[in-house]
């Protein structure tokens, strides 16, 4: 997660929780949080279409699961414990959902491998519904029709 999205939910200036992070700078190492690339920042400012004189300056900083876990000690108010607590919840639902498609993956091999061709057209219309749609990529703009 974005060190400014984290502050608007934790209720804080994104200044005030960058300040607490490098005062405690021990607490955060790279797998718990980094900050983001000039490259990056500029690839994610061009996805968000801000102005050249609005938005943030700086590349924000960007915090795993371990990183957002560890700023509820350093940001020390009811509602960073509160957001915190939620945000844990959510993380375990991601892992539990991925948890589920791979166990579902799985269960599936099984029982290809178990049945004959016959059931080929039935593994491969269940694959298909297990994969995220795809994506349509369409031309933005109008279209002149001849």
């Amino acid at each position: 997660m974005l060190s400014n999205d984290l502050a608007e939910l934790y209720g804080v200036q994104t200044k005030v929780l960058l300040q607490a992070v490098k005062r405690n700078i021990n607490r955060f190492p790279e797998d718990f949080a980094f900050q983001l690339t000039q490259d990056e920042f500029t690839i994610l400012r061009s996805q968000f279409v801000t102005s050249s004189w609005g938005g943030t300056r700086y590349a924000p900083f960007a915090f795993t699961e371990q990183g957002v876990a560890m700023l509820s000690s350093v940001l020390r108010s009811e509602r960073a414990v509160a957001v915190n607590i939620e945000i844990m919840r959510t993380f375990v639902k991601l892992r539990g959902m991925l948890e589920s498609n791979k166990e579902l993956a799985l269960k599936l091999a099984k029982l290809e491998q178990k049945y004959d061709v016959q059931f080929k057209a039935v593994f491969e219309a269940i694959r298909e519904l297990m994969s995220p749609p795809p994506t349509k990529k369409r031309r933005i703009g109008f279209v002149q029709e001849d």
